[in-house]
């Protein structure tokens, strides 16, 4: 058997561990984004070679960036620093491109303020991937060395391994959370409604309407309203 092939037998059988060990413990914690989040940062440090720290940038409604599940306070600090640049590998991941990889931080052309404030942080290079999690909901998961030239070509389709479970237990995530805030909406309204039919005396139907009246001149949510008038029963 030749050295290629012994190798590649070796990145292919990494790659099903990776596979069977995220899709198990994700669908532990696919019901919660944050620990769903946490769980995929956690995993990537151990799974992708080369990787010492991880973090997820999130981008919400196409506009609010926020760092999320850092694994260290050095991630949080550096995606605080692309959102003050406005530039850097993890916004161009997320806007631009799949996959972008740092070389060597030092040498970086791309993103020169960031680039400079990071090697200075003592961050070498950086390995980072596009989430796709919905319409207008976008992301990166983002892999960081303290080694100069700390990933290879393994680590890459490692973490584009990891990287596509984290997009699917991400959209799994966010549904189960879409439909518990729905539920809880629901319970809400119902309970409001009961709230007015037995103080005015009128239906079901006359104090839903009532509500959807209100909501549209003060210009808040039904659920919200809702959740107001149970409050102040």
């Amino acid at each position: 058997m030749s050295f290629e092939s012994s190798d590649q037998q070796a990145l292919d059988s990494a790659l099903s561990r990776v596979m069977s060990e995220m899709a198990r413990v994700l669908q532990q914690n696919y019901a919660s984004i944050e620990d769903t989040l946490v769980s995929i940062t956690t995993m990537a440090v151990g799974m992708v070679p080369g990787t010492d720290h991880a973090g997820i940038t999130l981008v919400t409604g196409r506009r609010t960036v926020e760092s999320r599940a850092s694994t260290g306070e050095l991630p949080r600090r550096l995606g605080s620093l692309q959102q003050q640049c406005g530039q850097g590998p993890c916004l161009d991941a997320v806007w631009e491109q799949r996959t972008v990889r740092v070389v060597d931080m030092r040498s970086e052309r791309r993103w020169p303020q960031f680039a400079s404030a990071a090697w200075e942080l003592g961050m070498r290079s950086m390995l980072v991937f596009q989430l796709y999690i919905g319409r207008d909901n976008l992301g990166a998961l983002n892999l960081y060395s303290e080694r100069v030239n700390g990933f290879d070509s393994a680590s890459e389709k490692l973490g584009l391994v990891v990287a596509t479970q984290a997009a699917v237990a991400l959209i799994a995530a966010q549904h189960e959370d879409q439909m518990q805030s729905a539920l809880t909406s629901r319970d809400l309204i119902g309970q409001a409604k009961g709230v007015i039919m037995e103080r005015y005396g009128i239906d079901a139907v006359q104090a839903f309407d009532l509500l959807s009246k209100l909501s549209q001149d003060w210009n808040i949510g039904v659920a919200e309203l809702a959740g107001r008038v149970t409050q102040r029963r």
